[in-house]
């Protein structure tokens, strides 16, 4: 069974840091894309950031461009969202979602998240919030 674990959220003042991880139990991330979304309730999940198995440079939705970073690590046992200059209105809960085509990416760049009724493996979520 693959299994996602998500960690790192937390509360943070505005123009803080988080690192969330994603780590992988029962398989190898190296051949799966790695999605972020994120969730605010009563509102519809975003995609926030999505890092592809080929070359294709990640995805970011336009409000974290230069803020967020995607990665995976050299194992490819988990993958993470390095979030800088953290803003109010990031507050949300996390979750990174995995499998061989999550990412939708054109012409060496990924543009978002494929949308799926149910993703190969699912994080259980991680609230950030950030607030003074």
């Amino acid at each position: 069974q693959l299994q996602l674990v998500d960690s790192g959220g937390g509360l943070v003042q505005p123009g803080g840091s988080l690192r969330l991880s994603c780590a992988a139990s029962g398989f190898t991330l190296g051949d799966y894309d790695i999605g972020w979304f994120r969730q605010v309730p009563g509102k519809e999940r975003e995609a926030v950031s999505c890092i592809s198995t080929t070359r294709s440079s990640p995805f970011y939705t336009e409000s974290v461009k230069g803020r967020f970073t995607v990665m995976r690590n050299n194992t490819n046992t988990a993958a993470y969202l390095q979030m800088d200059s953290l803003r109010p209105e990031d507050t949300a809960e996390y979750y990174c979602v995995s499998g061989p085509e999550v990412c939708y990416c054109v012409g060496g760049k990924c543009l978002g998240i494929v949308e799926m009724r149910k993703y190969d493996a699912r994080g259980q979520g991680t609230q950030v919030t950030v607030s003074s």
